[in-house]
């Protein structure tokens, strides 16, 4: 008797008419009929000969197909007699020791920084990422790392509009300089002033869309992600919120600076006292099983999820906001993709953040 062993790092979630077999090791995800779940769960109670003795002739070769994918995929292995004992289930608990790990500031003055640095230590933040609607100078680059020289903090991720000084030796003055800036975003550039090449210590990265904070929040293939942490995070917590911090360009903290409630002023508190407030973490632990539509999804470990901007029509048991991503155009009941914006269900939510994002 043969035995099919699914590796522990692959992970297969079923969606309403499709299956997504996600590789953690390879960081690839791949998309399969609802049929090959089936098989899977089959594969993990019967021997493989079993299974085939359960179909007749005309079917059989079909099953044979799937089985000859999961292995040409090397998604697990075959074993004679019995199942292998020697690679027990993996543990997708989502562990991260910082009490914050992701600060997202729409900044008006580089001066607020210095408000939040100790701040920073205390919560071990990991991640700062930084929105400018005013032009950064090569100066303002440099004092903003130089202000994290001996953080915590792993990196630092700054979008600026361009503008005419940009060029590579402007670029290569900030290279000489920092040590925690991992990425430059330069957007309202029409055109790149030089062809970027694996030569500074962070990426750098122009864009001609002029890019706004509420540009958050869009769900595309482009942007889903299929890593161990990402997906194990996505499993226990929401991918949007858990551990994640905003301050406004008002200087309002929040859950995500494109979110109307605000626990506190960084002018009036410290992010440690906001962090406090009962309400602050309420968002953490939705996932995407508990958020409507996004249940039924099979990319939904994959996916990032949208506090800020929801369709605004479900709501659990306490109250919070359980609708589908406002900016997510996916049906996982066709699997078909649409544009958002266009869906005349969603115009009169899409009014209503406009009107909202006017008042701001």
């Amino acid at each position: 008797m043969k035995y099919f062993n699914l590796f522990s790092n692959v992970v297969i979630t079923k969606g309403a008419g499709r299956i997504l077999v996600s590789d953690l090791q390879r960081n690839v995800s791949e998309l399969y009929p609802l049929e090959l779940h089936e098989l899977v769960n089959d594969l993990k109670n019967h021997s493989i000969e079993d299974i085939l003795n359960q179909y007749d002739e005309e079917s059989r070769p079909a099953v044979q197909e799937y089985l000859d994918v999961l292995l040409q995929k090397e998604y697990g292995f075959i074993t004679e007699n019995d199942w292998d004992q020697n690679f027990p289930p993996m543990d997708y608990k989502y562990e991260e020791p910082s009490s914050i790990a992701d600060i997202f500031i729409e900044l008006s003055d580089i001066s607020l920084l210095k408000k939040i640095k100790d701040s920073v230590e205390n919560l071990r933040v990991k991640h700062l990422v930084i929105y400018s609607q005013k032009a950064f100078t090569a100066e303002d680059f440099i004092k903003t790392d130089k202000m994290f020289a001996t953080s915590v903090l792993c990196g630092i991720d700054i979008f600026s509009p361009f503008h005419e000084d940009v060029d590579r030796l402007f670029i290569n003055s900030i290279h000489q300089h920092v040590e925690r800036i991992f990425n430059l975003t330069f957007y309202s550039c029409s055109k790149s002033p030089f062809k970027v090449k694996d030569e500074f210590r962070f990426t750098v990265q122009f864009t001609k869309e002029p890019l706004r904070i509420s540009s958050c929040g869009k769900v595309d293939l482009k942007y889903f992600n299929t890593n161990l942490s990402k997906v194990s995070e996505a499993m226990d917590h929401n991918s949007c919120l858990h551990k994640k911090m905003g301050i406004d360009l008002q200087g309002n903290i929040k859950n995500c600076p494109l979110m109307g409630e605000s626990f506190g002023n960084i002018n009036d508190i410290s992010l440690e006292e906001a962090l406090a407030r009962p309400e602050f973490k309420k968002y953490w632990n939705i996932t995407k099983d508990q958020i409507e539509t996004c249940k039924d999804c099979e990319f939904r470990y994959i996916c990032t999820d949208c506090r800020a901007y929801t369709e605004r029509n479900h709501k659990n048991s306490d109250g919070l906001d359980i609708s589908k991503p406002l900016k997510c155009g996916y049906d996982p009941y066709t699997g078909t993709w649409e544009a958002w914006s266009k869906n005349p269900l969603k115009q009169e939510v899409i009014s209503y953040y406009e009107q909202a994002s006017y008042k701001r």
